[in-house]
């Protein structure tokens, strides 16, 4: 039997698609998380909002829905959720009391240092086959494009 002509036959043209690779590792790493964070009683939303608001100090939903990428329909159920727990606290804005302030607490502090470590755990799953240089220079060029198809531009 023969082959059809087509314009590259190789059976690696997958294998040389940056975006199928991507997505291919984007799927897989979902679902270590996902079952990491499940098996610590969290979920990658609650660690977002535990993180920014760790990194970036005291935020209102609206700024926490920019930093997170959580839609702001969604992020009023994951504060609820956090709220419920004590990770965070909700008060309203000195400067705008139709607006509320979220914080981290000290449990949410703690909580955060715990799904640190869950994550640490995946993440060495999921680079396993990389020595620490290559991972350095894997998470450099990930980031290098995130921040390239992230930064307002004509195509944004």
């Amino acid at each position: 039997m023969t082959r059809p002509e087509t314009h590259d036959s190789s059976p690696d043209r997958l294998r040389r698609r940056a975006s199928r690779l991507l997505s291919q590792l984007t799927t897989r790493s979902d679902r270590l998380v996902g079952e990491g964070l499940a098996g610590a009683d969290a979920r990658k939303w609650h660690y977002a909002v535990l993180a920014s608001l760790a990194d970036g100090g005291p935020a209102s939903q609206a700024t926490l829905s920019r930093r997170t990428g959580i839609y702001r329909s969604d992020m009023v159920r994951v504060l609820d959720e956090l709220t419920d727990r004590r990770l965070v606290d909700r008060s309203p804005d000195p400067a705008d009391q139709r607006r509320n302030i979220v914080t981290l607490s000290p449990e949410g502090s703690r909580r955060l240092r715990r799904l640190d470590e869950v994550l640490d755990d995946v993440h060495e799953v999921l680079l396993a086959p990389l020595d620490q240089d290559e991972r350095d220079q894997f998470l450099r060029l990930l980031t290098r494009l995130v921040d390239h198809h992230t930064e307002p531009g004509p195509l944004a």
